[in-house]
C-alpha cells in the first residue's frame, strides 16, 4: 500500500490504528498490531500509573515499530500519566473525552504527535484549533463512550473532511477492508478499528467476553447512559437492570450505581451477566477470534480486492 498522510505521520506501513480500549488494549495487543504494520495503542484508562508505565516499557521491548497510548482526559491521575509519557519517550498520544487544549501544547513541546478523538464537526474544529496533528472522527456505531449527537460514521466523515485541513481518521463500525475503503472514499486518510481487535487473541479481555462478541448479532448492542455520557454496550442482565434503575433514580444515584467496577467485571473478569460489555454494532460481523496479524492481513487483502472491483462498477 502506498503512503498517505496517516502512514507518513506515524511512520507505519498501513493506515490502520487499533483503538486504545480500556481492559482490552494492553502492551500485548498494541505491540502485536504495531508489529503487523498498523499503529497499536495502549489504553491507559483502566491502568494505575505504575501499571501504565510497565505496559509502556514492555511495549517498547516487544516492538521496534511506532506505537502510541490513548488517554481519556477524564482519568483522575492524568497528570501522572502525562509525566510518564514524557519520561518514557512515548512518541504518539491519542486523547479523548475532554478538551484537547489542556495538554496538546505541552505534549507537542515534548516532541509528541497528538491526535484527538471527536464525535462531531464542532469538536473536530476545536481540536484543529488546539493544534493537534490529526483527529479521529468516531461515529455512534462505535462501542464504549459515544457522542451525544449520534452522528453516524457515514455522515460524520464527509462533514469533517469538508472543514478541516489536518489528517482525518475514521472510526465506528469499521472492521473490514470494505469498511476501510468506504471510509477513505468518504475522505478519511486512515481508520481506527476497535471491536475487531477487542476480540483478538492478543486482547487482554476475558475469553468469555471475546466469545460473547463473536455471538453478538444485529441489534444486540444499544446506546445507553445518555443522562451521563452515552455508552454502547451489549444488552445483558446488567443492561436491563440499568435501564430500570435509570428511570427511577437521579444522575448522582446513577453514577454511584455504576461505580462498582462494572466494566472490569464484564470485559476483564468475564461476568457476562452483571458486568458492562462495551462493543460496537460491527460485532455482528465478527465471527471468529483471530490474531492481530491475521486481522490486519485480512483487512488489507479485502481492501485491495474491493478497490479493484469498484473500478468495474457501472450504472
Amino acid at each position: 500500500m502506498s503512503s498517505n498522510r496517516i502512514t507518513d505521520l506515524f511512520k507505519i506501513q498501513y493506515p490502520i490504528i487499533q483503538g486504545g480500549m480500556v481492559w482490552v488494549s494492553g502492551y500485548k495487543l498494541a505491540s502485536a498490531v504495531s508489529n503487523s504494520g498498523g499503529l497499536g495503542l495502549i489504553g491507559s484508562g483502566s491502568m494505575y500509573p505504575d501499571m501504565f508505565r510497565q505496559h509502556v516499557r514492555k511495549c517498547k521491548k516487544a516492538t521496534r515499530n511506532p506505537f502510541g497510548v490513548n488517554i481519556p482526559m477524564i482519568y483522575p491521575n492524568i497528570e501522572e500519566l502525562i509525566a510518564i509519557i514524557i519520561e518514557e519517550g512515548v512518541k504518539i498520544v491519542f486523547t479523548s473525552a475532554g478538551n484537547p487544549k489542556i495538554y496538546t501544547d505541552r505534549l507537542k513541546k515534548a516532541g509528541i504527535i497528538v491526535v484527538h478523538v471527536v464525535s462531531s464537526l464542532k469538536f473536530a474544529l476545536k481540536a484543529e484549533a488546539a493544534g493537534v496533528d490529526a483527529v479521529v472522527a468516531e461515529g455512534f456505531e462505535a462501542g464504549g463512550h459515544n457522542g451525544r449527537e449520534e452522528s453516524t460514521t457515514l455522515t460524520l466523515i464527509p462533514m469533517i473532511k469538508e472543514k478541516i485541513n489536518i489528517p482525518l481518521i475514521a472510526a465506528g463500525g469499521i472492521a473490514t477492508g470494505r469498511a476501510m475503503l468506504a471510509s477513505m472514499c468518504l475522505g478519511a486518510d486512515g481508520v481506527q478499528v476497535g471491536s475487531r481487535f477487542a476480540a483478538s487473541i492478543e486482547s487482554s479481555a476475558h475469553s468469555n467476553f471475546k466469545d460473547k462478541v463473536v455471538d453478538t448479532k444485529e441489534g444486540d448492542t444499544m446506546l445507553t447512559l445518555k443522562e451521563i455520557a452515552p455508552v454502547r454496550m451489549i444488552k445483558n442482565k446488567f443492561y436491563y437492570e440499568l435501564a430500570s434503575f435509570t428511570k427511577e433514580h437521579n444522575v448522582e444515584e446513577l453514577k454511584e450505581y455504576l461505580g462498582k467496577r462494572r466494566l472490569k467485571k464484564g470485559m476483564f473478569e468475564g461476568d457476562l451477566s452483571d458486568g458492562m460489555l462495551e462493543i460496537g454494532q460491527v460485532a455482528g460481523i465478527i465471527h471468529s477470534i483471530e490474531s492481530s496479524e491475521d486481522i490486519i492481513k485480512d483487512i488489507i487483502s479485502e481492501f485491495r480486492e474491493v478497490k479493484k472491483d469498484i473500478t468495474n462498477l457501472s450504472f
